[in-house]
């Protein structure tokens, strides 16, 4: 008896050694799944001006905006800078922490110098894990305390739906937590920082890092609707596995500015395809109803010269006056006076002279 129950007990452990792992497996592999779709997890276009909706589909879906978040990194230096807590010439140290991040990158060395500016466009351009790092932790200490800033000026901003816990965007490791935000609250995220000179580093599409080396580092940027989408100018993309292919993106024409995000694409190109048809919609819409150019107001210089005008035209008969001679009563008289004279001389020059001559008799007849 007690050898059968040895034996029951031998094989139900053996039975759960077995099956653990593999529940285990199932369970993490359940975890792990993709959370894209065809042709994406939601998606949202807006005026840029006005913030007013013009297309949204499932805008809210909480999901990772991957490699996205770099914006709102973006938006933290450009308002240091504007409030001169930090500069963009600022040099930075990179420090082993940054040195190691993987992922897109710019192979940043521990030791090597940069500007903020030059960390800036590996951030938008190359979208480089490791230039993000190297910023949070010269603006804030730490990656913690950098993830705080960017919390707190989502919550300023509305973004209501998200919360950050890194700086980069990549996928989170054991015991962290993935960044979560939606398109409405990214597109109010673009929506900002078009107050700021954020363009200046979205729109390059290709640049060298390291520019003084004797090999520099080519910088791609993996937005494909730069020079691709007429106006477009911005902003970032967005990729890891569970992921999917995320888009923020921005094109101006005719004075009229949208934005689009797309979340959580399973093909890139489909992304880029629904990216290009909604901004391509709202382009359209906004310049067809935008209202009608008022005609550029009349030059600062045009009542003087009107004036300069009316007071020529006043002046015309002035001008004609100036052709007749004008003679004064006491000049009359002067020339009267002279003309008298000048006549009684005359006649005193006719009369004959009888001075030393003899007088004739008179003959009696």
């Amino acid at each position: 008896m007690k050898k059968n129950r040895l034996c029951i007990f031998l094989f139900i452990l053996i039975v759960s050694f077995i099956a653990g792992p593999a529940q285990a497996a199932k369970a993490t592999k359940a975890g792990s799944q993709a959370l894209s779709k065809d042709p994406y997890l939601g998606a949202i276009l807006i005026d840029a001006a006005s913030g007013k909706v013009l297309f949204e589909d499932n805008p809210d879906v909480q999901a990772p905006p991957a490699s996205i978040i770099k914006l709102m990194d973006l938006l933290i230096v450009l308002d240091y800078v504007k409030n001169k807590a930090i500069s963009l010439e600022d040099t930075v140290i990179i420090s082993a922490e940054a040195a190691k991040i993987g992922g897109s990158q710019v192979y940043l060395k521990e030791n090597e110098q940069f500007t903020i500016d030059e960390l800036l466009y590996a951030l938008m351009v190359q979208s480089a894990n490791d230039a993000a790092v190297a910023i949070a932790l010269h603006v804030a200490g730490t990656k913690d305390a950098f993830v705080d800033l960017m919390n707190k000026k989502a919550r300023e901003i509305g973004m209501t739906n998200t919360t950050f816990h890194s700086v980069h965007g990549l996928p989170p490791g054991k015991g962290q937590q993935a960044d979560i935000s939606t398109p409405r609250d990214i597109a109010k995220l673009c929506q900002e920082l078009l107050k700021w000179d954020a363009l200046r580093y979205t729109s390059v599409k290709e640049r060298p890092f390291r520019a003084d080396a004797a090999e520099p580092f080519g910088m791609r940027n993996h937005n494909h609707l730069l020079g691709n989408f007429e106006g477009c100018d911005g902003f970032k993309t967005g990729y890891y596995r569970i992921a999917g292919f995320s888009i923020a993106a921005t094109a101006a024409r005719k004075n009229q500015r949208a934005i689009a995000v797309v979340f959580g694409s399973e093909n890139r190109h489909v992304r880029d395809a629904k990216a290009k048809d909604l901004l391509a919609r709202g382009l359209t819409e906004l310049i067809r109803t935008a209202p009608p150019v008022e005609p550029p107001a009349a030059p600062a210089v045009a009542p003087a010269v009107q004036a300069t005008a009316e007071t020529k035209k006043d002046e015309a008969p002035k001008t004609e006056e100036k052709d007749v001679i004008q003679i004064s009563k006491r000049t009359l008289k002067i020339v009267g006076i002279s003309i008298g004279i000048a006549l009684l001389v005359v006649l005193i020059a006719l009369i004959p002279r009888t001075k030393g001559k003899k007088k004739k008799p008179f003959l009696n007849g």
